[in-house]
Parts: structure tokens; sequence; C-alpha cells
């Protein structure tokens, strides 16, 4: 019980901390880059718009025709406080998971020793659910053609996997063969390639989506890294208090 309890309120803490320090990050860092970006996203459904627009009243002005609605558009929150909030639960919520699949492999291998290995878990994270991932699906802004959602979902899961799996061969297995499956489990997503279209078609400009994609990386390093070390200070810290009787 004492190490379930540790899990859940190290994780649950840590998740809580590093949601909102990924919040306050993405109001200075990639919202506005998201902002920017869904102006020229709006600017070419407009442009895309007009002529259909112009089709469509002629039809509806035809004799014998009926005229018919497309129905209301799907509810979203709106800017300000409402979209920051709900970006905030989220944002908990996602490291609040990382944080339970990470105490749950502290508790797989060994107990952390320090903060110093907390970190280097942290980091390990980053690389296997940010860096490998981003080589073949970087970070994509608003009204960038991507390919369907779900070979994309499964690449980059199968991509994460084997980078993590890849990870701990190196780091806790001394072994030739160990060293030969980790490296063939770090290659064989990218050699398989990441879904991707054939052409690619928008008015974003590239230095925009290079600036998101440095954004990105650096405030997922920072969460990775806080992360880990959190769990790791909070896992220590329930694990050592006395259960109550």
């Amino acid at each position: 019980m004492n190490v379930f309890r540790s899990i859940v309120f190290s994780a649950a803490l840590s998740g809580l901390i590093v949601g909102i320090v990924v919040t306050i990050a993405q109001q200075f860092g990639t919202v506005p880059l998201i902002a920017q970006a869904e102006v020229y996203e709006s600017a070419a459904e407009a442009t895309e718009a007009a002529p259909d627009a112009a089709a469509t009243s002629a039809h509806e002005h035809e004799p014998g025709t009926a005229a018919h609605s497309h129905g209301d558009e799907a509810w979203e929150p709106t800017d300000g406080i409402e979209r920051n909030s709900f970006t905030a639960v989220f944002n908990i919520i996602d490291w609040i998971g990382f944080g339970l699949i990470l105490n749950a492999i502290f508790v797989i291998v060994r107990r952390p020793a320090d903060l110093r290995e907390g970190l280097l878990w942290g980091l390990g994270g980053f690389a296997a659910v940010v860096i490998a991932p981003s080589l073949g699906l970087p970070p994509e802004l608003p009204g960038i053609p991507a390919a369907e959602l779900t070979p994309r979902q499964i690449w980059w899961i199968g991509t994460a996997v084997a980078t993590a799996v890849a990870l701990g061969l190196i780091a806790f297995v001394r072994s030739p063969w160990a060293l030969v499956v980790a490296v063939v489990l770090l290659a064989a997503p990218h050699l398989i390639g990441a879904p991707e279209l054939e052409h690619v078609e928008t008015n974003v400009p590239e230095m925009l989506s290079h600036k998101f994609t440095v954004a990105v990386t650096l405030t997922t390093l920072i969460s990775w890294a806080l992360l880990g070390t959190l769990t790791t200070f909070f896992y220590r810290r329930f694990a050592d208090a006395p259960e109550r009787k």
C-alpha cells in the first residue's frame, strides 16, 4: 500500500506542478506562434471558401432548388481565460499520466537513488517521447496539411516505445546483444519512415514552423527534466513516510 500511495501521490503532485509550469511557458512560447499560424490558416480558408460560397449562392437562387444549412460549427473554447483554463487542465492530466508511468518504471526497475538519477530518467523520457518521434513527425502548426491521423499515431507510439526499450537496454543490460538490439530498435522506425504527404502546400511561413519546433522542444525539455526530478523527490518522501494505522 505504501508503494501504491507513493506512486499516485508523487505523480499527482509532480504532474500538477509540471502542468502549471508548461501552461505558463506555453503562453510565452508556443501560444503566440499558434495564434500567428491561425491567422494564415483563416486567410487560406477564406480564400478557398470564396469560390464555393459564390457557387452555392448561385445554386440556391436557381429555380426549383431549396436552400439548406450546413449546421452549427463544432464547439471550441473562446480565447482568453476559458481556452487557457482548458489548456491548463489537459496539461496537468497529461503530466500526471507521464508521472504515473515514470513512477511505475521506478518500482519495476529499482527505486531512484537521488535527484540526479531522476533527472536522467526525465531526460530519457524526453528522448523517447519528444526527440525520436519529432525526427519523423515534427510539431505542427495549424494550417499545415498532414497525413491521416491514425497512421501517424501508430508510428508515433511505436517510435516512442522502441526508443524507450532501446534506452533501457543500453542503461541496464551490459551485453553486446543488447547493444545490437538497441541500435536496431532506434533505427527501425526511421527506416520505415513516418506517414507523410507527398506534396504539402501551405501559406504558413517556414520560419514560423521552425520557431514553433524550437519552442516546443525547449518547453518539453524543461518539463521532462522537471518531472523526473520532482517524481524522484516526492516518491522518496512518500515512500519513506511511515504509514498511519
